[in-house]
């Protein structure tokens, strides 16, 4: 115990010592950055991050956006300096000339980064500075290519490795608690009764991937419910008035709520480890679960009729369009142009279920109409689906998902070929002026 208090006595003097050293300078964060690129000794390069990193956060938004402008125009790869060095390597590969090619193939901008993540509680900081260049970067495509830095750092230190799934429960500490409130993406967490009763309950579940250099910042968390049977709305998941289910008799898993935490590690994948991480935790816990769905809402349902100019619907008119949508709707690169549909397709689950008057909250109704969906993980064909999808954009979905998409396109070519008739047999009296 004496060596360990002596350790933890001398980081943390270490840190104060640094952070009281860093305070007694206030420069333009360029020339710190230059500086800390330059540096040799420990200390000094410890202490002109902390420097940095301090001066950023007091920084307000024009002269963070200048800073990173700085990274993006001055700390970037030189083309000269690395057709140089790939002609050296092409002439004799070398270790000293794949080093040389390495090294001029790395923009200065990253080994910035790593150097700022020395310091203590550096990591937080530079997640935060990700947000803000995210927020401020908008689409210039220099500060893109900065921001492809970040996400290539980013992604090597928050890791599937690196990374520590814990349960949240109602007795977790109170600031882990509040942070959940906070970070409830899909369905709001009301008030203290509304978390707890999505906690405390022994038939629900809630899990967090954390960061050893983020401990009290949650990732990414996954709310669970264990029924019996697939649920086809979401009231019947959250009212307080269900019946209270053992775990012993359930036989399914269903997750319900995924909501990513972290603004500056958007990009960074962690749902289809936590997924996939949950599902064999809870299984082993309880051998009678035997299905792992989820239920989702269909957040651009709504819009993708409206731009198409298709009326609203109901019942299964609804679930007709919604399985259009999710299996024909793309974007330009052959994925789906639903979000969430991109998430759980790309992890490798299939199209289950479609549901009508799933949602009637006001977000779900604006976003789907009140539609949701159930993805099957189905874990003896995650791979297969997955592979499939990565390879040519191919959709695992259930036989009652094609049936609703093809009633749809009937019904949508019936639509189109009565416009195209009734169009012809217009009369000039038909016509209006302005």
């Amino acid at each position: 115990m004496t060596l360990l208090a002596d350790l933890l006595t001398t980081v943390f003097d270490r840190r104060d010592r640094l952070a009281l050293l860093a305070k007694q300078v206030d420069r333009p964060l360029p020339e710190l950055a230059a500086d800390l690129i330059g540096a040799e000794g420990e200390v000094t390069g410890l202490t002109v991050a902390q420097q940095l990193l301090d001066g950023y956060g007091a920084a307000d938004d024009e002269t963070k956006l200048a800073f990173f402008r700085h990274l993006a125009e001055e700390m970037t790869i030189s083309p000269e300096a690395i057709r140089a060095a790939l002609a050296a390597y092409e002439e004799g590969q070398s270790k000293a000339s794949y080093r040389a090619y390495m090294d001029a193939s790395e923009p200065p901008r990253q080994e910035l980064i790593r150097r700022l993540n020395r310091v203590p509680g550096a990591t937080r900081a530079l997640v935060a500075m990700r947000t803000d260049l995210l927020r401020l970067g908008g689409d210039d495509d220099t500060l893109q290519a900065l921001d492809l830095d970040f996400r290539h750092l980013f992604a090597s230190w928050f890791n599937r490795g690196f990374l520590v799934l814990r349960p949240i429960s109602w007795e977790s500490p109170a600031h882990i608690l509040e942070k959940i409130i906070d970070y409830e993406a899909v369905h709001a967490i009301n008030s203290w009764r509304d978390l707890r009763s999505r906690l405390e309950p022994s038939d629900r579940r809630c899990f967090a991937f954390f960061h050893p250099a983020m401990p009290d910042e949650p990732l990414i968390f996954v709310e669970v419910a264990l029924t019996q049977g697939i649920p086809g709305a979401i009231h019947a998941v959250l009212t307080d008035d269900r019946p209270r289910l053992i775990p012993q008799d359930a036989d399914t898993a269903v997750f319900y709520s995924i909501s990513n935490c972290q603004a500056g590690l958007a990009g960074i994948s962690f749902g289809n480890s936590l997924i996939k991480q949950v599902a064999a935790d809870l299984a082993h816990e309880w051998p009678g679960l035997k299905t792992f769905v989820t239920l989702s809402p269909i957040p651009g349902l709504v819009r993708w009729l409206s731009a198409r100019n298709t009326p609203p619907a109901e019942g299964d008119d609804l679930r007709a369009q919604a399985a259009h949508y999710l299996l024909e709707a793309r974007r330009p690169d052959g994925q789906p142009l639903d979000p969430v549909a991109r998430f759980h397709l790309g992890n490798g689950a299939q199209i289950l279920h479609l549901h009508a008057d799933a949602d009637r909250s006001d977000k779900g109704m604006a976003q789907s109409g009140g539609a949701m969906v159930n993805y099957l993980y189905d874990f003896e064909t995650v791979t297969q689906n997955h592979e499939r999808y990565a390879a040519s954009r191919e959709i695992a979905a259930s036989s009652e998902i094609r049936g609703l998409a093809a009633a749809a396109e009937k019904a949508q070519k019936a639509t189109d070929k009565t416009s195209r008739s009734a169009r012809q047999n217009r009369t000039p009296d038909d016509t209006t002026t302005a």
